[in-house]
């Protein structure tokens, strides 16, 4: 029972992670993403007073 188990997690786990890396990975590079992650990129090189925080 534990070797079934064992199976079955290691090769639907790998899957899913896969699955998962390939979204993610599909999202960061989706071009309607390409300014939000511009603008976060360019965020720590912004001057603002500290006090506006």
């Amino acid at each position: 029972m534990y070797e079934t188990l064992s199976s079955f997690a290691q090769t639907w786990g790998l899957g899913l992670f896969v699955l998962m890396f390939l979204v993610a990975v599909a999202y960061a590079v989706w071009p309607s993403n390409k300014d939000k992650f511009r603008a976060a990129a360019h965020l720590p090189l912004e001057e603002r007073d500290p006090s506006d925080v």
